[in-house]
């Protein structure tokens, strides 16, 4: 009985670490910031700070998010600006929210390779931005956000409940930069193109590989309304930095 019952918790526990090994975040990392050892340096804290754990690839394909030259700029090392980009999943966003923390900040600029390469925060540019006119009915967005984007997303406190852990809120996602690009373009951040249909925007389903959910479907018109609602949401406030006492 005991080695029976020996056996199964050890395949208990090499099925629970194979199934952790799966939940992990993929980065894709170029080989010259590998080679640099801070990412080394950088994802353990995260970790340890967060219990998020990220695996290193160099290939692009299929990871949940990448540094490169499209994205949020997060740190400038190397010669260049870092930057990462991601498919939209709730804990690439906490990655994100830390890299741009006090924490997190800190933890870029106390790093230095044995070469002397050094990283810090990107500096700040002064641009023109045009500014956006949302002129979208703001009711008809509430209650096509609710609707159609709180199958998976807090909206407001309306579904505060309902949401699901691993897609951030919106008033997490309102508190970026570029929220206003995000949510525009979200049909094309994964996984919303294999059910998104946006009239005279997206390409039909193909025939063969059905939307593995409920469609959801909406006019331009309704994406203006959506865009205008997010407008007037307040940003999350992500609070202070987490504190060892």
């Amino acid at each position: 009985m005991k080695a029976i019952l020996g056996s199964f918790c050890v395949s208990m526990m090499l099925a629970f670490g194979a199934v952790a090994q799966e939940s992990n975040l993929r980065l894709a990392v170029p080989e010259v910031l590998e080679a640099s050892g801070f990412m080394q340096f950088l994802l353990p804290r995260f970790s340890l700070k967060t219990g998020v754990r990220i695996d290193r690839d160099a290939a692009v394909d299929d990871a949940d998010m990448q540094f490169g030259t499209q994205g949020t700029a997060v740190f400038e090392g190397l010669g260049q600006t870092w930057h990462l980009s991601h498919a939209g999943d709730g804990r690439a966003e906490r990655f994100l929210a830390w890299l741009q923390s006090d924490v997190g900040i800190r933890t870029i600029e106390s790093y230095a390779s044995p070469q002397g390469d050094g990283f810090t925060v990107p500096k700040e540019e002064v641009a023109v931005v045009e500014a956006v006119v949302l002129d979208g009915d703001v009711l008809a967005g509430e209650a096509l956000s609710l609707s159609l984007c709180g199958r998976c997303h807090v909206v407001n406190e309306t579904n505060r409940m309902k949401g699901m852990g691993s897609t951030p809120s919106f008033a997490l996602m309102r508190s970026f930069t570029d929220w206003h690009t995000r949510f525009a373009t979200f049909h094309l951040l994964k996984p919303h193109p294999s059910f998104t249909q946006i009239e005279g925007v997206t390409a039909p389903f193909d025939e063969s590989r059905p939307s593995p959910m409920v469609p959801m479907s909406m006019t331009t018109e309704e994406l203006d309304a959506i865009l205008a609602y997010v407008s007037g949401i307040a940003p999350a406030d992500l609070g202070a930095p987490l504190k060892h006492q």
